[in-house]
């Protein structure tokens, strides 16, 4: 059969019927066929896998023009999709190129690590190989024994192959993150108030959570610049609600800013533990490179931008007309 098959080639390129064979459309049936190479398998076994997935066609013919082409070991290991009307010359063309069936998962900024758990379990054709595992077990794997993973892998859109592991994308987030972390370090400005890249990743996750606008997230990094450099309380909400976790039900009440814990920033000095997010370059940057301000206090002003103060009195004068206006909006009808 095999050698009928080769003859039936031989006589079709004599004959110039092998421009047609190669050109003509596979019979794939109406949808997609998923067709999966490990790394290592032989040309006759990727000809048997198309034929395996779907694909109406003689897996002799599919080698004998995986060979004839002369780019039979070129052919790559991936996950592909076989569209309705691929014909074998645009078949060859995509396993030599790898022109793998892509998916993607986004890390978003300001994502704490279980809105990042969340996303990977729900992401397309991606194998929630961590699932099962905790914390400590998933970072070992990463080879992070005994690091928190709460802020270590950078926001960012991560594509994937049909089939791939969740620890792969995050292994490259972690290695995103470690990049940015590098980079930003080395921007630094004199006089900082965070001395190492872990501190400053800790500092970049809470301002990342508090800057509603782009344009004040410089001065909120001063902000808290200056609070640490003259061992001022950070006082900031964000802190309480990541240290409250999946018992915050969204309203923010003093018991809970009066409550201790190693995330609240309204008991404890300095920084908290560990990140509160996933910080982006952004927040990365405004660490290290805060603005130079007089600031200690600001407030938001309800369009999402802050008002800035250098005193206690100017802050609360800013309260009391912000947060005044912000309440007084929420009790009106809406137009």
């Amino acid at each position: 059969m095999k050698f009928l098959a080769a003859a039936l080639l031989a006589v079709l390129l004599a004959g110039g019927g092998a421009l047609w064979w190669v050109t003509k459309p596979l019979d794939t049936g109406r949808n997609a066929l998923d067709l999966a190479i490990e790394p290592g398998t032989s040309p006759k076994a990727i000809a048997q896998s198309v034929v395996d997935s779907g694909a109406k066609t003689s897996p002799t013919l599919l080698y004998v023009w995986f060979r004839l082409s002369g780019q039979s070991r070129q052919l790559r290991a991936g996950s592909y999709e076989v569209a309705p009307g691929t014909s074998p010359l645009r078949l060859l063309r995509m396993l030599v190129r790898g022109e793998e069936s892509l998916r993607s998962v986004t890390i978003v900024e300001g994502w704490n690590w279980r809105q990042v758990r969340q996303a990977l379990g729900k992401a397309e054709n991606l194998k929630a190989d961590s699932r099962t595992m905790e914390d400590a077990a998933l970072m070992a794997q990463l080879g992070r024994p005994g690091v928190a993973p709460e802020g270590r892998f950078y926001p960012d859109t991560y594509s994937y192959a049909k089939g791939s592991s969740d620890l792969a994308v995050l292994k490259r987030a972690l290695k995103a993150m470690d990049k940015h972390l590098q980079q930003a370090w080395e921007t630094r400005q004199p006089g900082v108030a965070v001395h190492s890249p872990e501190e400053m990743l800790i500092l970049a996750s809470i301002v990342e959570k508090e800057t509603g606008k782009g344009s004040d997230r410089l001065l909120i990094a001063g902000v808290f610049n200056n609070r640490l450099r003259i061992g001022m309380r950070l006082q900031t909400d964000p802190t309480v609600i990541y240290g409250l976790g999946e018992a915050f039900d969204g309203n923010l009440r003093r018991i809970h800013l009066q409550t201790d814990n190693p995330w609240n920033t309204y008991t404890r000095g300095g920084l908290p533990p560990t990140p509160i997010a996933m910080p982006g370059k952004a927040a990365l940057l405004a660490a290290v490179q805060p603005a130079k301000t007089q600031a200690l206090y600001f407030v938001a002003k309800g369009d999402g931008s802050s008002h800035f103060s250098a005193t206690l009195d100017q802050h609360n004068r800013a309260v009391n007309l912000y947060q005044r206006g912000i309440q007084s909006a929420k009790k009106s009808p809406k137009d």
